[in-house]
């Protein structure tokens, strides 16, 4: 079998192709974890320069492409045309399936669709969404040449769907997009290392705005102070649109103030160490295309205690391998959290890992990918 992964993603930083499988370590591991599987496999990513190495088993193939326009850059990667050397490139490689990475590059769809009639055509979302307005009928002709699509949970088809921009013979495959190397650890040693502590201990992993909602977490931990005294919930973020909202709510709850730690940003080497120290992880968010935090967590043994939304029901089983309450209901969520506390930690942990090494791990993104293409392929 043979298959090519391709994107047509131009990195803005314009980094050299060996820095770019440094700085995009999943673009590696994915395709690896497909090539264990016995898939003979090649990668083929635009670029700034043309260049090609192996790497794990798997050929990249960096083609030149011209950097997008101001105007096209500001419209997104819809209005990216596909470069004429990528889809020589692709042809080249003579695939039995191509597995092209986003729904958000429909140009590149249909071009690959032109150029390889014959082939199967696998479309996997990245957070994507429907576009507005008149973009669909773009995407409608590009990604209606998809004969299947790949989403974190299958439901996440359903707006694409509605809004007409897929095929309804289009199958849908439930596979998550990337996965993590992330381990388990010395959870003393962690907290050592990084200072946090708590019982329990949590950890906040996102954005501080309105879909992921930290309002909501935070009215959960004081509603949880009186059953957990020693709670401790440790938030570490990039972009803060609702650190003033945030900062006004621990003022008017002066007994939460001393229970909430502001991280900031953090750098990824040290989530790790973060995970490992903490008891679970939190989130309130309402709509994810995935959940990378999720995936990290249950990869160090950390539970995640999250919001009922498809793509985490998928990654936690359906509540399994953590706990699902509905978003933006903070008295389920603190419910939640001493129903968790009061459980054996060990096991918890246990059962976290097991599920991510059977589901969520890259080997097991492999095999899931590789029975996606055989049945596409049958």
């Amino acid at each position: 079998m043979r298959v090519a992964h391709v994107s047509g993603w131009l990195d803005p930083e314009r980094r050299s192709p060996a820095q770019l499988l440094d700085a995009w370590p999943t673009l590696v591991d994915t395709a690896a974890a497909v090539a264990r599987c016995g898939a003979d496999i090649a990668v083929v990513q635009a670029a700034h320069q043309d260049h090609e190495l192996s790497r794990d088993g798997v050929r990249f193939c960096f083609v030149r492409a011209r950097s997008p326009t101001r105007w096209q850059r500001r419209l997104g990667p819809w209005a990216w045309p596909a470069p004429s050397q990528w889809i020589h490139r692709i042809r080249q490689l003579e695939p039995d399936l191509v597995h092209l990475h986003s729904l958000s590059f429909p140009r590149h769809a249909a071009a690959l669709r032109r150029a390889l009639p014959r082939v199967r055509l696998l479309v996997q979302d990245h957070a994507d969404h429907p576009p507005p307005g008149w973009r669909r009928a773009l995407h409608r002709r590009g990604l209606a040449q998809a004969d299947a699509l790949a989403f974190t949970a299958a439901s996440q088809a359903e707006p694409f769907r509605e809004a007409r921009v897929v095929s309804p013979r289009a199958r849908v495959f439930e596979i998550p997009e990337s996965s993590s190397k992330f381990t388990p650890g010395d959870r003393a040693a962690a907290r050592r290392e990084t200072g946090l502590h708590g019982d329990p201990c949590l950890l906040w992993l996102g954005h501080l705005d309105a879909n992921k909602d930290p309002l909501t977490v935070l009215e959960a931990l004081r509603l949880a102070l009186g059953d957990l005294p020693d709670v401790q919930l440790w938030m570490a973020y990039r972009k803060a649109p609702l650190l003033t909202e945030l900062s006004v709510y621990l003022d008017a709850h002066a007994a939460l103030a001393p229970h909430v730690h502001r991280l900031g940003p953090q750098p990824h080497e040290r989530v790790e160490r973060l995970l490992r120290a903490a008891d679970y992880l939190v989130q309130g968010s309402h709509v994810e295309g995935s959940g990378f935090a999720i995936i990290e967590a249950l990869a160090c043994g950390t539970p995640p205690l999250v919001t009922d939304i498809p793509s985490f029901r998928v990654l936690t089983a359906g509540g399994r391998a953590g706990a699902l309450t509905p978003p933006g209901n903070p008295q389920a969520m603190r419910d939640a959290w001493v129903q968790w506390a009061r459980g054996p930690r060990d096991e918890q942990r246990a059962a976290a890992r097991a599920h991510f090494e059977k589901e969520l791990s890259f080997d097991a993104i492999g095999r899931k990918l590789m029975r996606a293409y055989a049945a596409l392929l049958a």
